[in-house]
């Protein structure tokens, strides 16, 4: 099954997952199903977007592997 992002219900390529007490919010690679209660499934575009709350620190746990290098400016 092919998870969706939650909100444009394009195909899924991460997870957000977040922990109120600690006031912080991650992300991860979209390995494997996201069941109830384990974070929410995001497109690349928007899980890019995504921003915390005023106070709230983002993680990305993601891995992003470029397709090309990038130029080398002189």
């Amino acid at each position: 099954m092919i998870q969706t992002c939650i909100r444009c219900g394009g195909p899924g390529a991460a997870v957000l997952s977040f922990n109120y007490d600690d006031r912080a919010v991650w992300l991860d690679d979209l390995v494997t199903p996201v069941g109830p209660g384990e974070g929410h499934p995001f497109c690349a575009l928007h899980a890019n977007r995504m921003t915390p709350p005023l106070g709230w620190t983002l993680t990305d746990h993601r891995n992003t592997t470029r397709l090309f290098a990038p130029l080398e400016v002189a």
